[in-house]
């Protein structure tokens, strides 16, 4: 299971039909709700198909204010 936070910005593996392939995270629950970089087009997929489909983080929510990381 993937460890994603509100703030995150993923590559997913396919890309977005507007030619990017860049998504914020929105949202976290049941369903994760993902916002392209370029268009600002809002989509929502299952944990399940976030998880399968996600294929780097490029930048962390809160990987930038911590200092004691365990």
């Amino acid at each position: 299971m993937v460890d994603v936070q509100v703030g995150d910005v993923v590559t997913l593996r396919k890309g977005h039909p507007c030619g990017a392939n860049e998504w914020l995270v929105l949202r976290i629950g049941a369903d994760i709700g993902l916002k392209c970089a370029k268009c600002g087009r809002r989509v929502m997929l299952t944990r399940r198909e976030f998880n399968k489909s996600v294929k780097t983080f490029l930048s962390r929510a809160g990987a930038a204010g911590e200092g004691s990381t365990p």
